[in-house]
Order: C-alpha cells, then structure tokens, then sequence
C-alpha cells in the first residue's frame, strides 16, 4: 500500500499536470482523483480544499525559487554601482532555471502556473504569495524602482505586470516558438537562451519614459 508521501506527492502531481494543461477554474477534484489514482477523502486528508491543493502546488516551485532570487538580488546590491534593469532581470535566470530540478519541465511548469493564477483571477494565490513570500517578492520589486526611479509607482505596477505576461508568454509557447526559429530561421535554443532573449525586450519597455500629455 502507498505511504500517505506518496499519496500526496502523486496527488500534487496530477493537479500539477491538470492544472497547467487545463487551468484551475477547469481543472475538478474528481478529474485529479481520477488521475492520481485515489480518492476525494485522501485530497481532502493532506489538503482540505481545491484552493489549498492549488497553494501547495506552487508553494512546490515557490519556496525553492522566491529565497534563491532574493540571494541573488541581495548579491548584485552589493555592487558599488546601480544595478541596470537587464541585470536585475538577469537575476532571475539561475533560480527560475534551478526548477527544473524540481521537476523535469519545472521552469516552463511554474511559470504556466504562475500565468493561470493571473488569467483566471485566483485572488486566493496573490494573498498567498504577498504573505507567504513577500519580503522575497519586495525585494525584488524595490530593486527594479531603483533602477528605474523616473517610473511613477502605478506606472511601474502595470510594467511589472505587462512584464510577466510576457515571460509567461514565451515560455508557455517556448516549444511552437522554438519550432518556428528552427524551420524558418534554422536557430536552436534551449529554455535558458530563450530567457536571454526576452529579458532586454522587457527591461527596455519597464524603463522607457513615461509620454508626456
């Protein structure tokens, strides 16, 4: 008979898989039995609720990759110099990249993850993440402002957020992109020179000057 480990690590894994494939609003607690191979009383034992299953599922990706980029963040404040926002963002690199040791595909998975939690307005998750890792998350954030101080502050909101839209973009679409650039262009690229690519895109449209009226 399975462990109560690994009836839960087989529970996270099918709502993983579900989740990231169909959405959370889509995704039922039967469909995720179904797939785990166990029954409504056993999600219920180790997570209580749907929302509770959710959390745990990224709490899986977030609790390696929040503490790894705050280190690296608090590293490059150490510089004697302003950290430029293609460096701030460059940051992120390692750690995102350190998921795939959570997972096979955990880069591509947390950040598909992370898109359908902002798609399908799970409020439930930005509580999660401002309380459970906010420091990490501000640390971030505060690094970015500084780097780019001209940007009023609800300006900076929406770029911080047109900007993870469009990472969660790219490497959701990351294996038909890579396709394409293969067919048409003959490039080849892994998970990290797709990440290289987009990081100047997006540190050029966080700092661009906001238009005058």
């Amino acid at each position: 008979m399975a462990s109560r480990t690994d009836t839960k690590t087989r529970i996270l894994d099918a709502a993983e898989r579900l989740f990231a494939e169909r959405g959370f609003s889509e995704t039922s607690l039967r469909l995720i039995t179904s797939k785990a191979e166990v029954n409504l009383a056993s999600v219920n034992y180790h997570f209580g609720s749907k929302k509770e299953l959710i959390r745990a599922v990224l709490a899986r990706y977030l609790d390696v990759f929040m503490p790894n980029a705050a280190n690296e963040i608090a590293k490059l404040q150490k510089q004697p110099e302003q950290a430029s926002l293609d460096e701030i963002f460059s940051t992120l690199i390692d750690p995102l990249l350190e998921l795939n040791k959570v997972r096979h595909g955990g880069t591509i998975i947390f950040l598909q993850l992370l898109g359908r939690g902002y798609i399908e307005s799970q409020g439930h998750l930005r509580w999660f993440i401002t309380t459970h890792y906010g420091a990490h998350l501000a640390s971030f954030v505060e690094a970015v402002k500084q780097s780019a101080p001209h940007i009023p502050p609800v300006e900076m909101f929406w770029r911080l957020h047109f900007t993870l839209g469009t990472i969660v973009f790219t490497m959701a679409s990351a294996d038909a992109l890579n396709d394409i650039a293969a067919a048409d262009y003959d490039e080849h690229n892994d998970t990290e020179a797709i990440l290289r690519k987009v990081i100047p895109y997006m540190a050029a449209g966080v700092a661009v000057p906001v238009p005058t009226k």
